[in-house]
């Protein structure tokens, strides 16, 4: 029976190429000359370190752009608020993968509500989409894309 499976994963190097990038940015721009400002990346996070937290409000638009740049969705991305504490700022930037499980029966009820000839199991923090037809699965995959999820999906293990 053909299956796929709907996922919601970030690509570790793309972010590393991304913050790379913004870190030069932050380096070069005129506006942040002799100013102590960095991305730090962390485990599934990262750490926007500035003196002020107007800069730091100025550095989050440049990892959105570097991000979107990279093909990274910033609906994945979770912003906490800044914190100041001897005269330097900090914010960290959540970067969420996998579906929790909330999402996951979202997706499970999407699907049924859609009528499609296909079954949708959640398995940890993926769905597995199964049907008896590859053009079912094609329609499950198009309302999928079509549909409004907080986190971007992605689908792999797509079988015949």
């Amino acid at each position: 029976m053909p299956s796929f499976d709907v996922v919601s994963e970030l690509d570790a190097h793309e972010v590393s190429n991304a913050l790379d990038q913004a870190n030069r940015e932050v380096t070069t721009r005129y506006d942040f000359k002799g100013v102590n400002a960095s991305f730090d990346q962390g485990e599934d996070m990262v750490t926007m370190r500035a003196d002020v937290e107007f800069q730091l409000q100025q550095m989050l638009p440049i990892l959105h752009e570097k991000l979107i740049k990279r093909g990274i969705d910033i609906r994945c991305l979770e912003v906490k608020d800044p914190e100041t504490t001897n005269m330097k700022s900090s914010q960290v930037v959540l970067m969420k993968s996998g579906l929790e499980r909330e999402l996951a029966k979202k997706v499970v009820k999407f699907l049924k509500e859609k009528k499609l000839k296909v079954q949708s199991q959640v398995q940890g923090d993926q769905v597995r989409v199964t049907g008896k037809k590859r053009d079912d699965l094609q329609q499950a995959i198009a309302g999928l894309r079509e549909g409004e999820f907080d986190m971007p999906l992605q689908f792999t293990n797509f079988r015949d």
